[in-house]
């Protein structure tokens, strides 16, 4: 049943004392003598049944739950001094609830479900999963690129139609066909994900521009400049969303911004639902503001079935699953291993500020 545990392991443990102040090194220690308890609050995206817990079962007493509702998190994490979320938010109120917790493992790259703040005064250590993603990310990018150039499925769906077997001609196409070579990506964050997606565009013959936080390093390619965001928008044909949700970032992409962009230009957010105002988005489609969009995020996950961009034209929406590769999940869960792991032995990695 989705609302119980889906797998439980060995071992016996003992919680640290509520309000101890422990170093990582002396909770380590602690830990390393008796089995930690450790619930995974939301295990059911990264592992539906194809990977393995096992890695977690041989550092303490695992219990999973596939899916836990926000007003069931504190009962489910109660006696847990480690928790592992993707998408259960343990903001302050939460956290206060839960005396034994020492460490919070985010099954994600993005980490703001969690109160920082909060976990650090309590002497929580929080760690994310930075890097398992960016291939499968990249290339889920271009394939929705691509689909808006070429419209695959729907060819497809015509030719399964007969629509072929009765055109008069040998060929036909139902949309514009858009080739990428010379075309020019503009790639808003050029993090990890930003860049392998400006290296594929760079390998489909387009010219590569960005806007990014001050200090990125700039990419080897010919033509390759930084630019402030107005400028990005208004040279791009194709403008690719890679930058982290902050209070900055929120709505980065409304009306106004839209407006800057070419007519003939697509957007592409494969990487946080409310860096765009979708509202504003779908009415500069049903405008001719821009030509096209694809997005694997929106702003409110699942969607309401009212969405205003299921209506709009030319948009393409994948279910939030850029990052599900089998590969990507199985790096994720290694990586996530090697967290706790080294949180143990009290050499924390990836841990967030």
């Amino acid at each position: 049943r989705p609302d119980q545990p889906s797998s439980a392991a060995r071992g016996h443990t003992q919680s640290v004392p509520p309000g101890s102040w422990l170093s990582a090194p002396a909770i380590a220690c602690c830990f390393c003598l008796n089995n930690m308890k450790i619930v995974v609050l939301d295990g059911y995206a990264l592992n539906p049944g194809d990977l393995s817990w096992s890695g977690f079962t041989e550092l303490g007493e695992l219990t999973v739950f596939d899916r836990t509702p926000a007003h069931q998190a504190v009962q489910r994490a109660a006696h847990a001094e480690a928790v592992l979320t993707n998408k259960v938010a343990l903001p302050r109120s939460v956290q206060e609830q839960l005396p034994a917790l020492r460490y919070i493992g985010v099954l994600a790259t993005g980490y703001d479900i969690v109160d920082v703040e909060a976990a650090r005064y309590r002497g929580i250590v929080v760690t994310n999963v930075p890097e398992y993603g960016t291939f499968s990310v990249a290339q889920h990018t271009f394939a929705l690129l691509l689909e808006l150039c070429h419209h695959v499925g729907l060819h497809s769906e015509s030719v399964r139609r007969s629509e072929w077997s009765r055109n008069p001609d040998w060929c036909y196409w139902k949309t514009p066909l858009i080739e990428l070579a010379g075309k020019t990506m503009g790639i808003i964050g050029l993090g990890r994900i930003g860049r392998q997606t400006a290296r594929l565009a760079h390998a489909f013959g387009m010219r590569v521009i960005a806007h990014s936080r001050p200090g990125s390093p700039p990419l080897p390619f010919d033509g390759f400049r930084f630019l402030n965001l107005e400028a990005v928008l208004a040279e791009s044909d194709v403008v690719s969303l890679h930058c982290p949700l902050t209070s900055e970032t929120r709505g980065l992409i409304n009306r106004q911004r839209l407006a800057c962009m070419k007519p003939t230009a697509f957007l592409l957010n494969c990487s946080r639902g409310p860096l765009v105002v979708e509202s504003d988005l779908a009415e500069a489609l049903r405008q001719g503001v821009i030509a096209g969009a694809a997005l694997d995020v929106l702003s409110q996950e699942p969607p309401p079935p009212d969405h205003p961009l299921f209506s709009a034209p030319n948009c393409i929406l994948t279910p939030h699953h850029a990052w599900a590769t089998r590969e990507a999940r199985e790096r994720l869960m290694n990586i996530a291993v090697e967290n706790l792991r080294a949180f143990l032995a009290g050499r924390p990695q990836n841990v967030v500020s």
